[in-house]
């Protein structure tokens, strides 16, 4: 069947499941979420079968290690999908849900009523667990899915879509509610971003290059997951111990995560005590350091940094450091290079704390804590399409309420205007 044929057809179909969908029950929602979480544990074996003929392409093709990690099905990544999709079955269900009511002076009663986004296109690559994120958290609230996974993950991605119809099946959903598109042809993406009559919103997760096209192409509103630029701030006031674990933990934890630690950020009243010790973390882990000409003080053997390390998601055991005078210095820094994504300060002094968090402006921004946490699990919100730095319509890890939209409802007895 010809692509423009193939995406037509599917999006009529998941235009008719949106209207089914508005009619569904929790308890069916929550029945096949259970049931999905129970398939992907007991047929873990083969998941990991299909997941190794994308592996074994991958490394043919030269996949870079950051994309391989992702691509990667290993047991802890089935686990964490099980418990994901069981926390979202365990969720608040937020659809029909009705904000606080105002009676006016007519005696009308108005509020706003938690209604679903509708079809949702989701674009993704390297990464089959965005298969069960996505369909599981769309379902939760009533929406409709259209997968275009990476053409690099295409039979894991099969499998998975496989367990999520099993489940839709099994709960008396709409057989289209989650479609994923059967074919690795890159026209499939254009014509799903210019599909306006079938879908709602389109969320896309991937490189500067799938980004870059669609805010060329896409007709449809995005919902953009841009690269993950983190920084750490060391405060002068840190707990010098904790700062060199969290700052080696957030680079180190797993390197192809959007939240993982490129920029290190010191107050140079705590390099002295800060730097050489972590460095030799560093270089134990193999970690390549990128340093200002101050942070090469205390790390001789660092590679001198240019403008271009402080703009970059490296996706890599390479780490950006530079040596401040202020936490003002660290604010502006992270104003002039950071994408938006996750920031932290480590800091003893809340008054820093505080001000970190009010004039850094991203969407995670913490205290003691390592970036790595910007992920819908860690934020108990059972997993999420993507960690959006968009100001419009929402904002960090997108979940089931970054799913929703309302509706106004109004209640009367009669009223006429006047």
């Amino acid at each position: 069947m010809a692509t423009n044929i193939l995406m037509q057809q599917i999006g009529q179909q998941a235009k008719q499941a949106a209207k089914q969908m508005r009619a569904v029950s929790q308890q069916q929602k929550i029945k096949a979420l259970l049931y999905l979480a129970e398939q992907i544990q007991q047929r873990a074996e083969w998941l990991k079968t299909e997941n190794a003929k994308d592996l074994a392409n991958a490394q043919k093709n030269q996949l870079a290690p950051a994309l391989l990690d992702r691509l990667t099905l290993s047991d802890k990544s089935i686990q964490t999908m099980v418990a994901g999709v069981r926390q979202i079955a365990h969720l608040d269900d937020p659809i029909g849900s009705l904000g606080p009511t105002r009676i006016l002076p007519n005696g009308m009663q108005i509020s706003k009523m938690t209604i679903p986004l509708g079809v949702i296109g989701i674009i993704y690559e390297s990464r089959p667990n965005v298969t069960i994120d996505a369909a599981a958290l769309c379902l939760k609230a009533s929406n409709v899915a259209i997968l275009r996974g990476g053409s690099e993950a295409f039979y894991s991605n099969q499998a998975l879509a496989s367990l999520v119809s099993d489940a839709l099946q099994h709960a008396g959903l709409p057989e289209y509610a989650v479609q994923i598109v059967p074919t690795t042809d890159r026209a499939a993406v254009g014509y799903l971003a210019t599909m306006t009559e079938y879908v709602d919103v389109l969320i896309p997760r991937g490189g500067k290059g799938l980004l870059q096209r669609l805010a060329q192409e896409a007709k449809v509103p995005l919902i953009m997951h841009l690269e993950g630029n983190c920084h750490m701030y060391i405060d002068k006031s840190a707990d010098i111990e904790m700062g060199i674990k969290l700052a080696f933990h957030a680079k180190t934890y797993r390197y192809g995560i959007c939240g993982s630690l490129e920029t290190l950020l010191v107050h140079q009243d705590v390099a002295a005590q800060v730097l050489p010790e972590l460095a030799k973390q560093f270089t134990d882990k193999g970690v390549e350091m990128h340093a200002c000409p101050r942070a090469m003080a205390f790390i001789p053997h660092a590679i001198p940094a240019t403008d271009e390390d402080w703009a970059t998601e490296y996706l890599a055991p390479i780490i950006a450091i530079r040596v401040v005078d202020s936490i003002d210095a660290a604010i502006e820094h992270i104003e002039q290079y950071s994408s938006g994504h996750t920031e932290s300060i480590i800091t003893e002094d809340m008054h820093a704390a505080r001000q970190f968090q009010l004039l850094v402006d991203s969407a995670g921004v913490y205290v003691n804590l390592p970036t790595v946490f910007a992920d819908g699990f860690e934020y108990g919100l059972g997993a999420e399409i993507g960690i959006s730095t968009n100001r419009l319509h929402a904002r960090g890890p997108v979940a089931v309420e970054g799913l929703t939209t309302y509706k106004w409802v109004l209640t009367g007895n009669g009223q006429t205007r006047a």
